[in-house]
Parts: C-alpha cells; structure tokens; sequence
C-alpha cells in the first residue's frame, strides 16, 4: 500500500472547524493554509493558520463551494493535502476527484465512495446487501404507500441536514408535500429525487463513529445521540447513547461495521440509524468529520482529526477495536447565532462581549472574540461547548454550569435557550426524541420571566459605573456621604420592554430598593475587567447567595446576563423629560444633586430635540440636559456654578412650530 506523506494541509474550510484543524495540523507537526472569503480576512481561522490564501468575495458559491478556487490555493500556497471539514465542499464526490487529479492528498474517503454513500437511495441498497436493518420505503417501482403506512417521511436523495424533508400524516398531503420536497432538493442540491420511507413518530437519532484505514482496519467508536434537534437540525448531542439497550448498541455499532466493510470506506465518517425500542434502522452515511465529533474523543480520548491525517498519510491504524474504550459522558451544546424566541431566525451583528466558559469546565471548539462581527453569509453557527463526565447526570450539570459561564452580548444567540434546555427535566431523564423539541417541552421556545434578581443587579452596576471612586483620601470617592444624615441614595433608571422603573441603591451599604420597596442588598466578591476596561465577569453576593454574571454597560444601555439569558436595560436619557415623578413632558429636571457647569439657552429660545440645554455635573460626571422635543423654551431656573437638588426642573421646553434657521 503506497504511503502519502505530506507537510502542509489546506483547510477547504472556516469558522470554528477551521480553527479546530489547524491546531490539530499544529499538534502533529504540520504546516496550516487557511483560505478565506472577503467577509473572513480577519476571521480566527485566517490569524492562526501558519499562511492564509484569499479565494473570493463573501457570497459562498464564489469561494467556500468554488472548488475551482480552492484548488488554486491549495496549488499556490504548496499544500500536498487538502482537509474538506464539515459542510461546503467536504461530501461532493466532484472536489474530492478534483483534489486527487490536482495530485493532492484529499483527507476524506475516496469520490467513487462519497458517490456510493452521498445519495440516500444508493446508500440504502447497499446496507441491505451488507445486511444492515433498513425501514420499509414505498416509493419503489413507482408506488405510494397505502392509508395504513401513515405517517410517513419524504426525503431528498441527494442531501441532508433537513432539506428536502418533510413529515406527511395523511394521504391528502402527499402531493404538495413531494412538490415541496422536490423543489427545496433541487435548490439544494441539484438533483430532485426523493424517497418516502415510513416514519417513527417517537425514534431515536443515533449515529455510529467509523475509523477505517487503507490496510482493511475498519473500527467503531461507539455511538452517538442526537435526537436532541429542532426541524431536522441537531441542537444537543451526546456520546454514549443513553437508555438504548445493549442489544441494539451491538447492532448499531456491528451495521456500522459491515457497511464501512462493503463499500470499501477509508477515513473517518458516521453511519446514522434510528431507534424505536429493540428496533434500529438505517438511515444515511455521513463520510466526512461530523460537527458533534467532539463528544466522541471526550469519551474514547482519541483525536480524530489526528486519526484523519494518520489515515490520509497511508498509516495503520494505531489501535484495534479491543483497545477502544468509552468512559464517562459528553454532550455538546451548539452555540448559533439565532433568536429561539422568534422563529430561530438566523441573527446577524457584533459581538461586543464574548465570554466563554472556564477551560476547566468545558472543552470550547469556537472562532469568536468579541468586537467580530457575525453576518449572514455563512451558517450561523459560532461554537460547540461540550463537556465530560464520570456519568450522564454529572455531564449535564457540568453543561449547566458551562452556559451559565458564558455569555455573547451585543448580538442574539440560543445560549439562554440551550441553558433551559440543558436543565430541563425531560432532558435530565432523557426523554427525548427527534419529534420532541419541535413540541415545544414546556415552552422552551418562549422567553422566560425575568429572575427577581436581574433588576437590581443592572441598577447596582449602573449606579456603581456612575460614581467615580479616587484612592489616597477619604473624600475621594462620591458616595452620598452627608455631614448631617444617612448617605443619599443614587437613583437609577432603567427601562425594559417599555416600562421603566426608578430603583435606588444605596452606595455604602450596596442595598438596592425598588418602587414598591422592595430590597436587595448586592456586594462584589470579584470582577474582571475585559481589555477594553468593560466589566466582563461579576461574582456578587445577593442577598447572600453568590451569582456569577456577565455584563455589558454604555452609556444608553446595560446588559445584565443570568443564567445564559442577557437581560438589557435601557438607561433614559436621566437628563429630559420625566425624570423625576413631578415632572411634566416639557419639564427637564435635575436627575440627582449637582452642580451646574454651563446654560446653552435662554428663555424664547428655539430648539430642536437632542439639542443640549446645559450641562450639570454630578457626581463628578458631566451630564449634558437636553431638549424632548423641538419647541421654544418658556422657562430657564439654572446659572452656571449654581446647587440644584434632585429633580428641580431647571428647564421647560413647550412644543411650538420652530422657525427654520
């Protein structure tokens, strides 16, 4: 058997995968090439690779899918193999062809097989003269299944991840069902056949990790669940399969086995299967990477990318099926980009703030840093937090605890959701299956209620930020201190979902009373600061109860994150109108005791809103007043080095047709 030795891969790839290979690549001694579209020249990937190679603009069909522009690199930049990753290229039979006619070393399977096992039909007989079990399909020979097969599911031959799929429940459904199915195949993958098969209601998503190399060593790495998913798309996976039992984990893994065995099949790759009770079926090859790969080398301690780049190179395989062991637990949780709350709509932005969890709590395979920005030309994927554990129980509170810990601000992500998810019941007794999150458990897919602690914790914080501290004297720090009484409270606004609620926080004693007078009393046990000097990480005693957060404060806003979810606040403009109870519309009083430093106006004076009316400092903080609204100035109760106390209007704004100038 001839030995491919090479020194230099090409990432076919980006995002987080990329980034997982490259290291991987760095770990075995071997040169990295990124390649990268315009929208990813400052992307994670391109900064760690030992070299980086532009290849197009940021629509996808132009670089990631142009296998014409991806050889090129591979080419210029002196790689003598190229690694697909998962998604774009890495299952199109036709860019593996063109990488071993470049004279490249393709790390994946051979095209002849990627043809074999890409297509759902094929694949299936296949498996049936390899003996695997199959579910019954009814399309043959021209065919519809009959009332009694009901329900039933249509599938695209050519593809997956849910496209080209749709579950029919009645007769009357087929049709608009194919035509649907058929043209979402199309779109997808350019080839429109489908196949119906029955359909299980309440199956299992399990999935069987292969290793084969090219000395007829064919392994399995035991299995995966991933029965976790919403519309087809995985959201949670685990390894090992729970509650399935031994009887079917033998067929599963002895299936994978033999049809790795009768197509010949080279690399890593997946067989996955669905099951209902003793019942297992086959369902599709993967033959690439898989994204969830990760809670397999949790619980085998094997690194398959290294195994990948061991088998490309012509090598045996290091171990045999006796020496592969699963011990212990791993989930993976996928951390996108997407609102759960409206749809899953994919979400676009920068992520100002980006922390994840503690190397110590869990594995993190991502490519985000925060200031990046996340656009919409790609999967909105960003990363996978996956954890391990002595058992399964001990594995999902570890992920608990991990999406507790991290936090991506300034753009919409699943992290709350997949906290809720992680914690919820029906996942803690593993009751799942593939129909079960589209069910919407225990209404998942609606926002939880604000915990009763957010609140005055953003006031806390804001009231905090708000008072600059001086060390070296005691009258360095504004505090409220009083000659004659009790410290004044700092009063704090904050508006959320339209409402706004004044809170006060006492600067001594930290306690935190709200409208209905209500206390929380909140101490800093330890924060860390991002390099920008933006509070990043917050242990606080509540009440007496320790709480971890993450925040985020500007000066319009706050955002405070408990339990996975962000809560921002709105901080109101504290210097228009309403900011004291007594108070009119046109009224601009003073937020809090201070010191007027100038007056911009004067009464008759035409203004439009945002214009600023005077400046007041307070708490050694200059605050500029501003007008509501366009309108005249009736009334001005301030001078330049005057005292004013907390909510005395010092200027009045009446609406009025403003003459242009």
């Amino acid at each position: 058997m001839s030995h491919h030795s090479f020194s230099t891969v090409l990432i076919a790839n980006r995002g987080e995968i990329a980034v997982r290979i490259v290291r991987a690549a760095r770990a075995a001694g071997l040169r990295s090439v990124a390649i990268f579209s315009d929208a990813d020249r400052d992307a994670q990937h391109v900064r760690e690779a030992d070299t980086a190679v532009r290849i197009g603009p940021a629509e996808a069909a132009q670089s990631y899918l142009s296998i014409d522009a991806v050889i090129d690199a591979a080419l210029r930049s002196g790689a003598e193999a190229v690694h697909p990753g998962y998604g774009f290229l890495s299952e199109r039979s036709a860019f593996a062809r063109a990488v071993t006619e470049a004279g490249l070393v393709f790390i994946g399977p051979d095209a002849g097989v990627m043809d074999a096992m890409g297509r759902k039909d094929h694949a299936r007989e296949i498996a049936v003269h390899a003996g695997v079990p199959v579910v019954p399909r009814f399309d043959e020979d021209g065919a519809e299944p009959d009332a009694a097969d009901y329900p039933v599911l249509v599938k695209a031959a050519a593809g997956g991840g849910g496209k080209g799929m749709r579950v029919v429940r009645a007769p009357g459904d087929l049709p608009e069902a194919v035509a649907a199915a058929k043209r979402e195949a199309a779109s997808a993958f350019g080839d429109d056949t489908l196949l119906i098969e029955k359909y299980v209601e309440r199956g299992r998503h399990i999935e069987v990790q292969v290793i084969a190399d090219r000395h007829g060593n064919v392994l399995h790495l035991y299995e995966r669940d991933c029965s976790t998913q919403r519309r087809h798309q995985k959201v949670l996976e685990e390894a090992p399969a729970p509650t399935i039992p031994a009887a079917v984990r033998e067929t599963v893994t002895a299936s994978a086995v033999a049809l790795c065995r009768a197509v010949g099949y080279v690399g890593a790759g997946t067989v996955e299967f669905l099951v209902w009770g003793e019942n297992a079926a086959f369902l599709e090859m993967n033959t690439r990477l898989q994204v969830e790969h990760p809670v397999t080398e949790l619980v085998t301690g094997l690194d398959l990318v290294a195994l990948q780049f061991s088998v490309a190179a012509g090598e045996v395989l290091p171990m045999s099926q006796a020496d592969v062991a699963c011990t212990g637990h791993a989930i993976e949780a996928r951390v996108y980009a997407e609102d759960p709350y409206h749809d899953f709509l994919p979400q676009a932005g920068i992520a100002e703030l980006v922390r994840w969890p503690s190397p110590d709590r869990a594995r993190v395979d991502e490519a985000l840093r925060s200031g990046q920005e996340v656009g919409t030309a790609y999967d909105p994927m960003l990363a996978k937090i996956i954890v391990h554990g002595p058992t399964r129980e001990a594995a999902r509170r570890n992920l608990v605890a991990a999406l507790d810990e991290t936090a991506v601000l300034g753009l919409t992500t699943n992290v709350g959701f997949l906290r809720r998810l992680a914690a919820s019941d029906a996942f803690r007794d593993a009751e799942i299956h593939t129909a079960w999150l589209d069910a919407d458990p225990g209404g998942l897919t609606t926002r939880e209620a604000m915990p009763a602690s957010v609140l005055p914790i953003a006031a806390w914080a804001v009231a905090r930020v708000s008072v600059p501290r001086e060390g070296g004297h005691p009258f360095g720090t504004a505090d409220g201190w009083r000659l004659a009484g009790a410290p004044a409270p700092v009063p704090v606004e904050l508006a959320y979902d339209g409402e706004t609620v004044t809170t006060y926080v006492d600067p001594i004693s930290g306690v935190v009373t709200t409208a209905d007078g209500r206390s929380t009393r909140i101490g800093l046990v330890e924060r860390a600061l991002s390099p920008s000097g933006q509070v990043e990480r917050v242990r606080l005693d509540v009440d007496g109860v320790t709480l971890d957060t993450t925040m985020l404060v500007h000066a319009h806003s706050i955002t405070v994150t408990l339990r996975g979810h962000p809560w921002t606040f709105q901080r109101p403009d504290a210097f228009g109108p309403g900011a004291a109870d007594d108070a009119g519309d046109a009224d601009v009083p003073a937020p809090m005791p201070g010191t007027v430093l100038s007056v911009g106006v004067e009464v008759g004076s035409n203004v439009k809103q945002g214009d600023v009316l005077g400046v007041l400092e307070a708490m050694k903080m200059e605050l500029a007043l501003k007008a509501p609204y366009d309108g005249v100035v009736s009334l001005v109760h301030a001078e330049a080095g005057s005292q004013v106390t907390l909510g005395e209007v010092l200027f009045r704004v009446d609406a009025a047709t403003v003459e242009a100038w």
